[in-house]
């Protein structure tokens, strides 16, 4: 029996038993590792690429989709408003609202907030706002609500056929997120900011009003409340079109919404700053001065009280005004103290003072602009050195003796008045003057501002 099986074996075909032996064959550890590493990398590609290329592909269609359908809105409304003016609407084109707008498949929410009209607020608001105080736009003037095309940002050429009602309402200041410029209508209602539990409503006066020839006008509008209590302590005022009763498919116009603005008590009123500051205005109004503050009670006692005798002081005599308010006052608070007293406007009246040898002319902070000597008015540029000695004493003497200085229109005729005169925050430059005699002008700076003169010779 051993014999036959050898012989058997012998007769079986050498190829088919080394192709068995080949199949048998195992991989070796470092290819099988290789390989589901590969597999493993290219699994994670798939993986990673996947929702980005999902997002891009429904980013794209959603766009399609939606242009459409914003085509369809704006064509359908115009034929409803059309048809409605005429008061002709068919009950048969009337069934144009129910064409479904939302695809069934991508859930599409933006599709129905399509809206080609957009409430706006005119002009930008005046800041700061206190409560109690009415909100304005700047110049003073009310608050005014336009429709304006959403394309074009135009006002419509022609008005509504019928009055529209608009709701005033407070958003949070962080509505909408980020650069985000487009929100539903439940986004909008989201984040409509209610008064406190036990508070007034927190904004009062005209929140309905009626819009007729596509405009409004708001005057009367007031916060009760700070906005210190919310996350973002920021308010926008938003304005939205409030429906209809049975006027539930008409044509959305997309909410109107401020800049977003902080909301201070009343009482902060009385310590506001002015921007810019008068001359008659107490000097704590000037930024970094607070009111019965170190800064304040220091000028104080040094008989500054005013913004115009803080110029005054300014001009004569920086180091002195610097000392006054001491160490404590870093030279960054100084400047920005300084820049914001120069903003100041101090007109065009003008003062004498009455020297040994020439009389000297002032504006209303003490800055010198012009010269008269004898019967000639010189323009102010350059002084020699020992003029300009002279000038600086005559302007000291005329900041300690001001009480008796006098209106020049009084003591001058107009021919010899200079004709143009104007401050800037850098100081004054060149003036227009009518002047008798023409010297030969040398430039100079007088402190940090420079004045334009003809050439004397000793003023005497």
């Amino acid at each position: 029996m051993a014999a036959k099986r050898l012989r058997q074996d012998a007769d079986q075909d050498p190829e088919s038993s080394s192709d068995g032996k080949r199949v048998r064959r195992l991989p070796s550890f470092s290819t099988v590792i290789r390989e589901a590493m590969m597999a493993k990398s290219l699994q994670n590609i798939f993986f990673a690429l996947e929702p980005l290329l999902r997002k891009v592909v429904q980013e794209e269609v959603e766009k399609g989709v939606i242009h459409g359908l914003r085509l369809f809105q704006r064509y359908k409304n115009v034929l409803i408003l059309f048809l409605r003016f005429y008061d002709h609407q068919d009950a048969s084109l009337s069934n144009l609202d129910s064409f479904p707008l939302r695809s069934n498949s991508m859930h599409l929410e933006a599709a129905p907030e399509a809206s080609s009209l957009k409430l706006v607020f005119k002009t930008q608001l005046s800041l700061p706002i206190f409560t109690g105080s009415k909100i304005e736009c700047l110049e003073n003037n009310p608050l005014e609500l336009v429709i304006v095309d959403s394309d074009t940002g135009e006002p419509l050429a022609s008005p509504l056929p019928w009055p529209v009602r608009v709701e005033v309402v407070v958003l949070d200041g962080d509505f909408p997120g980020g650069d985000q410029s487009e929100w539903s209508s439940a986004d909008f209602q989201r984040n409509i900011v209610k008064e406190r539990t036990g508070k007034r409503p927190l904004l009062t006066g005209e929140v309905n009003v009626t819009m007729r020839d596509a405009s409004a006008v708001i005057s009367d509008l007031s916060f009760t409340d700070n906005s210190s209590w919310i996350r973002s302590r920021q308010f926008r005022i938003g304005a939205r079109v409030v429906a209809a009763a049975g006027s539930q498919n008409e044509q959305r116009i997309k909410e109107a919404m401020t800049v977003p603005f902080v909301v201070k008590d009343h009482r902060g009123e009385l310590y506001r700053k002015h921007y810019p500051p008068a001359l008659g205005d107490e000097v704590w109004r000037l930024e970094r001065i607070g009111k019965d503050g170190a800064f304040h009670r220091k000028l104080s006692a040094a008989n500054i009280h005013t913004v115009q005798e803080f110029l005054k002081l300014l001009i004569v005599q920086p180091h002195s005004l610097r000392d006054i308010l001491g160490v404590g006052m870093s030279d960054r608070v100084w400047e920005a103290t300084v820049a914001h007293a120069k903003t100041c406007p101090v007109g065009g009246k003008l003062y004498v003072y009455q020297g040994s040898q020439c009389s000297l002319l002032l504006n209303c902070i003490c800055e010198p602009v012009g010269i008269v000597h004898g019967h000639t008015t010189l323009t102010l540029q350059e002084l020699s050195q020992g003029q300009r000695t002279y000038v600086r004493h005559l302007a000291k003497e005329a900041y300690q003796n001001w009480d008796r200085l006098e209106e020049a229109n009084d003591l001058f005729n107009q021919r010899v008045l200079p004709q143009y005169v104007e401050m800037q925050q850098s100081g004054v430059e060149s003036l227009a003057w009518y002047s008798v005699d023409q010297g030969i002008a040398v430039d100079y700076p007088f402190e940090d501002y420079e004045i334009v003169d003809s050439a004397l010779s000793g003023f005497g």
